[in-house]
């Protein structure tokens, strides 16, 4: 393996871009595709976005959950397709074209011909794919771009006439009238899904109408509101509410009578008496004027007062009741229209309880009067408003006027025809274009329909058979959303789409249906290339009823874009038409993957086709995502600024940080996720780096064995290391298995937001616990095959866990695994050619269980340590630990013992499993969970729980479950609260204990001068290594440390270092050598004195390793010739010492030299003639 640097030195980014420049020229993602083919598919489909502008995080959001889940599938033994889709029809871009070349209105298109636009629009389809390659890529996610499909592709719009034609064919299609959200802005109409995209509040005109009773003898008139003035002129009928009490009141200051529901009658004006004017008028009215927020549900003190109340009745008693049309340009409708009618639509609690109807402009106004025979269900209503939101001739008063600039001309007529009772204005949320930003109106529109409703039932149940991440979007939102489906208009009246494949004869008795291309050229002798309009639009097709009835020609529609993407499954693919095998054996798809608001778009446009079409679910696995929001909570919004783009974010931690940052989020189980660049810096600190130093630490003691003259590090088999009889391995080796586990479980169920808590976890225990604890082994100083052994695990639980990790970080996993794959011979070539690690049965759950006690008794110790301010320097003597569990005990007075002593600098451990010794147990109710459960007796289970004996708690403790008052309690209920007990003869300060649940850990304080030298040493050495690191030293750096007492009495230094020479020399690797021994040729790398440390004061000096020379056994091997032994050394000295120790370990202690020129050869022997390093020499020259 090649050396590596240090963590602060290692740039994410750049390493990122050196893989993402390595898996091009492998072709990395194209080998893996090949190299699957043979497996079983996995069919994702992946749902197209717009290329007209940039990718920002909800599309990087999605993108990483759908690489995630198909790279995990790969790993798991599927072959699964990923090509990446565009969406490329619509009016994101006619927008875009109108925009540019001035467009306002439909017959501006027809004068420039609908083959130039439509060529214009094709232009800028593709026109970001390249910066959407680029950041796609950079993110890490394997998708074929240049293998895309387009909406737009001939293959694609001819089987999304296939899917029309098998909804026709299945009576699922019918043409009608509906009313819609429509945008004038853009000239046509909205689903109900980008209608309820874009609110805003907005002041609309609010005024109240009377509409007089046809040859009342009173002069009565019903009084109606609106915030739609437009929609007055196309009045046909009014509505009340039959279950409704209406009453006739008479003003009693100017006599005039109105009709309105009781509970709406304080919304009428005051009003003076004004003899002269006719019943109706507003000129005498008080207060007419007003503003309002919402509704008119602000209450005037006077209205009531001022009227007398002469009949009550119900609304069902109004039906039927003429009044006099407030227009005439319906006055032909007169026999039909201009009565009242009833529906529950109507409310009383806004308006006057009186609904004015204009079925043109009304979704229910258009049913009610449908209901009403007011209006004929089909297709010749008369929609008195244009494609541009102008007034047709039919509205002679304001013909060509944009509706909602004419409201306050329609107003003054309303006040010149004495109708007007009160206006104001009125605030309210309204729907706007989301892409024009014009207010939508409600509008009838001939279109196509799917018979959605028909279908709701089997939606419904289909709608069970899949699988949401999170549920309650399945259960909540898309269920309400199905349970409420209503027919699907899936036309629109523009020009750049999939153009309807319906050929229509001029009286309409013959409909032809193409289902193919094949079919259109058939019947129409012509070659078809395309399919867009301005290619078919001409093609005409023979009456199969003979000349005489002239040919067929196509309806001008195009489909809704939604219906294109909802053919997606079938259409990307060209099925029917090719891929027939490959679609019906994998369908329905198992994995989709988008935001929250495709509930409403493509996820219900999948389900509504795939039904239609074959009575199943298209998706059998789908994660829904929530909303990226900025840091401050609000949109992310380029003007202004207020989040970073995604390559700063990525550019300054990495794509891999940034994927973990997100998934690790609310936002993968469909909640907001208020996005914080410092939220991507955490991940790094808190993930990549503690994985990164593992995995250095794993090298460069890796590298030092070959630095030490040892063997090449090549890792011992798995099936071997499992044996070690080492606690930590087995449990390193144990919690591996379950990271492997657990992320296949928490993967093969979607939840992609668990694995890196898990993932955190495992990092944290392996570089705090198996790293730190075994530091020793992996340095090689319990002997060199206990640390193979030890380095071997290590190699190996990295692998394994670069291996379960790399879906979700692909360039990090991939640059350890390059680097580890150079010692293991017959290594795939990258990781993400591997296959997911395999669960090699589990068995360690008790060592993990025991050590993750452990951890827990260690942590107590601190507390204890931290509260009486005993650092760890300072050694303890004794520490109890208390625990029900005789297996755990042993672990911990055994096999784990060593750690738990090292790591607390605590000299015996005493095992207790008397709970009872050293500490009292007393019960307290959960109150949190059993509130809500006992309610009323509460107080009593409380009173009993508290009055338990330490007999009945142990007793609770061992069974689980206890009766209190008719109550079953379980150990969720109750909390056991351990007091330590301490011994009657001790302080707090000489004795004191911390507990967790059933362990209790106890410290003996008090101060034992026994332990004095072991705190020197262990001061001592806290010192050599900060000044190795204040040197810079990497802990392959071989060195000497020599030490110099700088006090008036050296005996106390000397005694301690004597004494702790085994622990200083197992800490540092080498020895303590006395200071003179430094020889004058020693290389000095750092020096630092030290004082105050235990009241001692010294000096540490760190040197390279430097030569001794036994100058008498030199000066005989050359028989007394001074000058011969001077050469000699001189020519030693001037070796590169690495190299040197490595010929005398290649000559097992001896080499021969013979390159001194005009000296003869001599043999010399390590440790005879010359020592290798000062330690040696100190070692093997000192007296037993």
């Amino acid at each position: 393996m090649d050396d590596v640097c240090e963590g602060k030195d290692f740039s994410f980014p750049k390493q990122e871009e050196k893989v993402l420049q390595w898996w091009s020229e492998i072709k990395a993602f194209e080998t893996q595709l090949e190299r699957t083919k043979h497996l079983p598919e996995y069919i994702f489909y992946d749902g197209p976005p717009f290329a007209t502008g940039l990718p920002h995080y909800g599309h990087i959001l999605a993108g990483t959950i759908k690489d995630i889940v198909t790279r995990y599938q790969t790993m798991r033994g599927h072959h699964v397709t990923r090509r990446f889709g565009w969406d490329c029809h619509g009016l994101p871009i006619e927008f875009e074209i109108d925009t540019k070349l001035g467009i306002k209105t439909r017959d501006d298109v027809l004068r420039m011909g609908i083959d130039h636009y439509n060529e214009e629009c094709r232009s800028i389809v593709t026109r970001y794919v390249n910066e959407w390659e680029k950041i796609i890529t950079r993110t890490g996610r394997w998708i074929d771009f240049k293998n895309d499909y387009k909406t737009m592709d001939l293959s694609f719009m001819e089987s999304v006439w296939w899917v029309f034609a098998q909804l026709f064919e299945k009576g699922l299609v019918y043409r009608g009238f509906k009313v819609m959200p429509y945008s004038t802005g853009c000239k046509t109409p909205l689903s109900n899904f980008e209608a309820n995209s874009n609110y805003k509040e907005v002041p609309d005109p609010e005024i109240m109408v009377t509409f007089p009773i046809v040859d009342d003898p009173d002069g009565t008139a019903f009084v109606a509101w609106t915030t739609t003035p437009w929609t007055l002129p196309s009045n046909l009928a009014l509505c009340v509410n039959a279950d409704i009490v209406y009453v006739k009141v008479k003003n009693k200051l100017n006599g005039k009578i109105y009709v309105v529901a009781e509970s709406r009658l304080s919304e009428l004006p005051v009003e003076k008496p004004k003899k002269s004017m006719p019943n109706g008028s507003m000129n005498d009215t008080e207060n007419s004027k007003s503003k309002t927020k919402g509704s008119t549900g602000g209450k005037n003190k006077n209205a009531v007062d001022t009227c007398e109340v002469l009949e009550k009745f119900s609304g069902a008693s109004l039906v039927g009741t003429k009044y006099v049309p407030l227009f005439d340009y319906f006055i032909e409708f007169s026999d039909v229209a201009f009565k009242v009618v009833a529906d529950n639509y109507v409310t009383s609690d806004s308006g006057t309880g009186v609904v004015h109807m204009a079925p043109a402009f009304g979704e229910d106004d258009y049913r009610v009067c449908i209901e009403n025979q007011i209006i004929s269900k089909g297709e010749n209503l008369i929609v008195a408003v244009d494609d541009d939101g102008c007034f047709t001739r039919k509205i002679t008063d304001f013909s060509g006027r944009y509706i909602k600039d004419a409201d306050k001309d329609i107003v003054l007529a309303v006040k010149d025809k004495g109708r007007l009772v009160k206006t104001g204005s009125f605030t309210h949320p309204y729907p706007f274009c989301w892409r024009s930003e014009t207010p939508l109106i409600y509008r009838a529109v001939p279109s196509w329909f799917v018979a959605v409703e028909k279908l709701k039932d089997q939606l419904l149940e289909n709608n069970k058979q899949t699988y949401w991440v999170p549920h309650f979007v399945k259960e909540k939102r898309f269920h309400n959303w199905l349970e409420n489906a209503r027919d699907w208009a899936v036309s629109r009246s523009r020009f750049w789409g999939t153009p309807l494949p319906v050929w229509i004869s001029d009286d309409s008795e013959e409909v032809i249906i193409m289902d193919s291309i094949a079919k259109l050229e058939k019947l129409s002798g012509v070659k078809v290339t395309d399919l867009h309009r301005h290619k078919i639009d001409h093609i005409t097709i023979p009456s199969s009823r003979g000349p005489d009835f002239g040919v067929l020609r196509r309806v001008e529609d195009v489909f809704d874009c939604w219906f294109e993407s909802g053919s997606m499954p079938y259409a990307y693919i060209h099925y029917p038409f090719e891929n027939t095998e490959l679609f019906e054996n994998n369908f329905p798809g198992h994995f989709v993957a988008e935001g929250l608001d495709q509930t409403r778009g493509w996820f219900y446009t999948l389900m509504v086709l795939s039904t239609a079409l074959f009575g199943k679910p298209a998706f059998r696995n789908l994660i829904c995502n929530g909303l990226v929001l900025a840091e401050d909570g609000k949109k992310m919004s380029k003007r202004l600024k207020n989040y970073p783009s995604p390559m700063e974010v990525i550019n300054d931690y990495g794509a891999d940080a940034l994927r973990l940052y997100i998934i690790n989020s609310p936002v993968v189980r469909a909640e907001p996720l208020r996005f914080k660049k410092d939220g991507v810096y955490g991940v790094v600190k808190d993930v990549f780096l503690p994985w990164y130093n593992a995995y250095r630490f794993l090298v460069q003691n890796a590298k030092r064995l070959e630095v030490e003259g040892l063997a090449q590090f090549i890792p011992i088999e798995q099936f071997t290391l499992h044996k070690s009889s080492n606690v930590l391995d087995q449990w390193i080796n144990s919690a591996t298995q379950s990271l492997v586990h657990f992320v296949q479980q928490e993967m093969d169920g979607y939840r992609l937001y668990t694995v890196v808590p898990y993932l955190l976890k495992y990092l944290d225990n392996l570089t705090n616990i198996y790293v730190r604890f075994n530091r020793k082994r992996l340095k090689g100083r319990t002997g060199e095959e206990d640390c193979r052994i030890a380095l071997s695990t290590l190699y190996h639980v990295l692998l394994t866990s670069c291996k379960a990790m790399a879906p979700l970080t692909p360039f990090f996993t991939e640059v350890l695994y390059q680097n580890m794959r150079k010692v293991s011979s017959g290594s795939e070539e990258s990781i993400h050619y591997c296959s997911f690690p395999q669960e090699e049965g589990k068995g360690g759950e008790r060592i993990e269980q025991s050590v993750n006690r452990m951890m827990t008794i260690i942590d107590l110790a601190r507390n204890i340590r931290e509260r009486h301010n005993k650092p760890l320097k300072n050694p303890l003597k004794e520490m109890v630990v208390v625990h029900p569990d005789a297996e755990f005990l042993d672990d911990i007075a055994g096999k784990l013992k060593e750690y738990v002593l090292e790591e607390l600098n605590i000299k015996s451990i005493v095992p207790c499993n008397d709970t009872l010794k050293y500490a009292s147990l007393r019960a307290e109710p959960d109150f949190s969970v059993l509130g809500k459960r006992l309610g009323k007796s509460m107080g009593v289970v409380a009173k009993e729980v508290k009055a338990m004996s330490q007999e009945d708690i142990l007793a609770f403790e061992k069974s689980g479950e206890v009766t209190i008052s008719t109550h079953s309690l379980k150990l969720a209920d109750i909390k056991i609260i351990r007091g330590f007990k301490r011994p009657d003869n001790m302080t707090e300060e000489e004795i004191d204990a911390a507990g967790d649940g059933d362990v209790l850990v106890i410290l003996d304080l008090r101060p034992d001068e026994s332990l004095f030298e072991a705190g020197v040493a262990r001061e001592v050495v806290n010192r050599i290594q900060k000044l190795r690191k204040k040197a810079a030293l990497e802990p392959t750096d071989m060195v000497e440390v020599y030490f110099k007492s700088l006090d008036k009495d050296k005996s106390i230094s000397h005694q301690i270092l004597n004494s702790q020479e085994q622990y200083i020399r197992d800490a540092l690797g080498s020895c303590l050598l006395p200071s003179t021994m430094i020889p004058p040729h020693a290389v000095v790398l750092a020096e630092e004195s030290f004082h105050g440390i235990s009241n001692l004061a010294f000096v540490i000096t760190l040197a390279r390793p430097a030569l001794v020379f036994n100058s008498d056994a030199i000066l005989a091997s050359y028989k007394g010739n001074t000058k011969f032994a001077h050469g000699l050394e001189t020519y030693l000295l001037s070796r590169d010492h690495h190299k040197l120790k490595l010929e005398f370990q290649l000559g097992n202690g001896k080499i021969t030299v013979d390159c001194i020129e005009n000296q003869p050869a001599v043999n010399i022997v390590s440790g005879e003639h010359v020592f290798l390093s000062v330690g040696d020499y100190f070692l093997g020259t000192r007296k037993p």
